[in-house]
């Protein structure tokens, strides 16, 4: 179903699966802490099942309650979020070992989109990758997001995007996994 944020903010988001613009991508995401709607994006993707999901928080105080040590990476956190960065972390045990497939560490981050934001701090951190089936490109216009729209229940309406994907920097080795178009200077 078509929605805009402001609609899906009026929703239950438990058990649906939802599509949303971001600050990069199309996103399709869940609940954090709802195993069968996470399951269900791993099958809408075709995505390997020991690959792990982002996670996408609306605020830092939300991103300091699922990783370990914040205080250590605080500063870059602060400089650089919201927006396309992807910080892999150690997470605290709230992380679901089903979202990151067993692994200590998750990947975190808050999209510069209002709208984004506006949901993430309505129902709380989020299990989020990009749209699209795994070895694909990532989903950039919302008429080619349609193309999923009988296997979610909410398609957020959005602009056709043309951004890079997020860096993504892992903070326990100080290494840049994947440059995007924000610079890690280490």
């Amino acid at each position: 179903m078509e929605i805009s944020f402001n609609e899906l903010l009026q929703k239950d988001l438990r058990g649906k699966v939802i599509i949303f613009p971001t600050d990069t991508v199309y996103g399709i995401g869940a609940l954090l802490t709802d195993k069968s709607a996470v399951e269900k994006i791993y099958a809408i993707k075709k995505r390997e099942e020991n690959k792990p999901l982002a996670v996408l928080c609306g605020n830092l105080e939300d991103l300091a309650g699922l990783a370990r040590n914040y205080e250590t990476f605080a500063s870059l956190a602060e400089k650089h979020l919201p927006g396309a960065l992807t910080l892999v972390v150690d997470k605290k045990n709230v992380v679901p070992d089903y979202v990151t497939r067993g692994l200590d560490t998750v990947g975190i981050r808050i999209p510069d989109h209002t709208g984004a934001r506006r949901l993430l701090n309505a129902f709380g951190p989020m299990a989020v990758t990009s749209l699209n089936h795994s070895s694909e490109p990532a989903i950039l216009k919302y008429e080619d997001a349609l193309a999923f729209a009988e296997q979610v229940d909410y398609i957020v309406k959005g602009p056709n995007l043309n951004a890079v994907a997020s860096t993504v920097y892992d903070v326990r080795n100080n290494k840049v996994l994947r440059q995007g178009s924000i610079t890690i200077e280490n």
